[in-house]
């Protein structure tokens, strides 16, 4: 009777872990900040983690294993619904995204700015991934600073890359288009690329 009561007790628990990891995963898909999500995953994560692809794991392994991080990593739920919203669109976003040096200009679905100015969009947008001085926030991502680096392709080529997202060589995830901002228009891409250029470009 004994053995009876702990088993079904042994049961109980497990079945009890098993239903709360399903509700609290049920609740990560609502939307997250892509934007806070790339900056809380460096500025966390990174700490005891090396940068890891998104692809490495599908999207369902990605909610169980924020559930688990989220505790240990004393994270809240906003934060976790952050983190997640960036790992599951690198995740889709690394296995659409061509890499392509093709130098046809640009196209995105408004021209008119936000009236923003270059440094505020980068701020806001870019920062995460690639740090304040241009350099790169993790290991992969193209450093602006570097000598015949990135910034010495053409002005078609990089707009199109920040349009339509892009796939450095050495990066685990690719940029996704706009940086994961689509309310950014054809002159917001432009006004952050001439701030990059003009700040980091040798």
């Amino acid at each position: 009777m004994k053995t009876f009561i702990i088993k079904q007790s042994f049961l109980f628990i497990i079945t009890a872990f098993a239903l709360s990891t399903s509700v609290y995963a049920a609740d990560y898909p609502a939307p997250g900040n892509f934007q806070r999500g790339a900056k809380i995953w460096v500025d966390n994560c990174g700490r005891c983690h090396n940068i890891r692809g998104a692809k490495e794991l599908r999207d369902d392994q990605w909610i169980s294993t924020m559930f688990h991080m989220r505790i240990r990593g004393g994270l809240t739920g906003q934060e976790t619904r952050d983190v997640l919203t960036f790992m599951l669109g690198s995740n889709t976003l690394a296995s659409k995204t061509v890499v392509s040096d093709a130098s046809s200009p640009a196209s995105t679905t408004s021209t008119k700015g936000s009236g923003l100015s270059g440094k505020a969009i980068y701020s806001q947008t870019c920062i995460a991934c690639h740090a304040a001085g241009g350099t790169g926030a993790f290991p992969g991502v193209p450093d602006f600073t570097k000598a015949s680096g990135v910034l010495g392709k053409s002005d078609s080529v990089l707009l199109k890359h920040v349009a339509e997202g892009f796939q450095s060589q050495g990066s685990p995830m690719a940029m996704p288009p706009k940086g994961g901002n689509p309310v950014l228009t054809q002159d917001d891409v432009k006004a952050v690329l001439g701030y990059i250029r003009s700040t980091f470009g040798r």
